[in-house]
């Protein structure tokens, strides 16, 4: 029987992959009284949870009004928050390859930090429930596009679709690995970089694989 931090690592994994048949996710209701409200919550949800009862305490006696969908709208947003965050921290990047820019988003997004990493695990606990409907996909996906958004990709048709895939398998094991040992930035920074030059590698044995292809035979006319 699976329990506890197992259940959000099988959930995560099978979040990942459903992305190939997810939709778009529709936007989530943005303003600043909602941002100031998650903070406040984020920064004690790893030791209390996400609740309405947490939120009333540290936001004021009616923040449970600007989440009607309780704990699961509360994650969802905040993981938003995190998003639109580390894009407008990628604004001003000067980096010319676009590998590095998705590895600077992704350090970016799941940083060394306690509070941050507390919080998540309490928030993830919350999308993995059955009664999250789909939270979790959701997230998942809006943080991949909002990834490639911070990378300054603008890539469209079959290959936006081929590596937001791509970047869903190497923002799952990022996301569990920093979940589980994230306090080491050094060593997550050498797990990224694993990762990415994993897909460096696997992109260019397929298109080694794509030149060795032989030509179709055609049959003989008479």
């Amino acid at each position: 029987m699976i329990t506890g931090w197992g259940k959000v690592e099988q959930a995560i994994s099978l979040a990942v992959a459903g992305l190939a048949t997810s939709s778009v996710p529709a936007p989530i209701e943005r303003d600043v009284v909602r941002d100031t409200a998650l903070k406040k919550l984020a920064a004690v949800a790893g030791e209390r949870g996400w609740s309405v009862s947490v939120l009333r305490d540290v936001a004021g006696a009616e923040a449970d009004l600007l989440f009607p969908g309780g704990a699961v709208e509360m994650v969802e947003a905040w993981s938003d928050l995190c998003d639109r965050e580390m894009v407008a921290a990628m604004l001003d990047t000067a980096e010319p390859r676009l590998s590095q820019r998705v590895r600077q988003a992704l350090l970016l997004r799941l940083p060394a930090d306690t509070a941050m990493r507390a919080g998540a695990r309490s928030g993830f606990a919350a999308l993995a429930t059955p009664c999250a409907r789909g939270a979790l996909r959701r997230s998942l996906m809006r943080t991949i596009n909002a990834i490639w958004q911070a990378a300054q990709d603008d890539s469209s048709g079959l290959t936006y679709v081929t590596k937001r895939l791509t970047l869903g398998g190497v923002y799952g094991a990022t996301l569990l690995y920093w979940l589980a040992r994230g306090q080491d930035e050094v060593a997550l920074a050498a797990f990224v970089d694993r990762r990415l030059a994993d897909v460096l590698r696997l992109g260019k044995l397929r298109a080694r694989l794509g030149r060795r292809r032989p030509a179709p035979v055609r049959s003989a006319t008479v």
